[in-house]
């Protein structure tokens, strides 16, 4: 699906909220989950998120994508609150065949045991390690977009996607360090 380009608006109607909700919501709570593990909590991120961005709308200058601008506000919204509470270790997995092609019901058992095993060891991983990870991994931002996000150097993006790489291969070959 093609991103729409907002550009310098100054309100937007309760249709387009509801579009950009319908367009970005399960992005917008993926992040918040992957950011506090704790479900309750990202319903709450999610839904605070887009009363801030109705809000806040005409800050959007378009500099980047809408979705980019969503997701910073779920990692600043996230991080609030996690200041404020105490998370319990979850994982988050999700499967999709691209291909459209069914694996078998051991295939797929399997894909999942794998990836389960893959993502409980990222959980493993510093914040700023598993965060990279996600945005790179999972929503396939560019390394341009994870240095805006995170307001940090591409060079430091790359730095940290190479680190946690790094930490991954020792975390699944069975050296969990602390």
């Amino acid at each position: 699906m093609h991103e729409q380009h907002y550009k310098y608006v100054s309100e937007i109607s309760a249709k387009d909220l509801r579009d950009i909700m319908d367009r970005y919501g399960e992005d917008v709570w993926k992040y918040a989950f992957f950011l506090t593990k704790k479900t309750d909590l990202a319903d709450d991120i999610a839904q605070e998120v887009f009363i801030k961005a109705y809000q806040s709308i005409h800050s959007f200058r378009g500099e980047s994508t809408l979705k980019t601008w969503l997701l910073k506000i779920t990692r600043n919204t996230s991080f609030s609150f996690r200041k404020k509470a105490y998370f319990k270790y979850h994982i988050l997995t999700r499967f999709a065949q691209a291909n459209g092609v069914h694996p078998s019901a051991e295939e797929t058992a399997l894909e999942r045991e794998f990836a389960h095993e893959i993502w409980g060891q990222v959980m493993h991983l510093s914040d700023k390690y598993r965060e990279a990870i996600l945005l790179n991994a999972h929503y396939q931002f560019s390394l341009e977009e994870i240095a805006d996000m995170l307001q940090i150097s591409v060079n430091t993006v790359k730095s940290r996607l190479f680190r946690a790489r790094k930490e991954l291969h020792k975390l699944m070959k069975g050296g969990l360090s602390s």
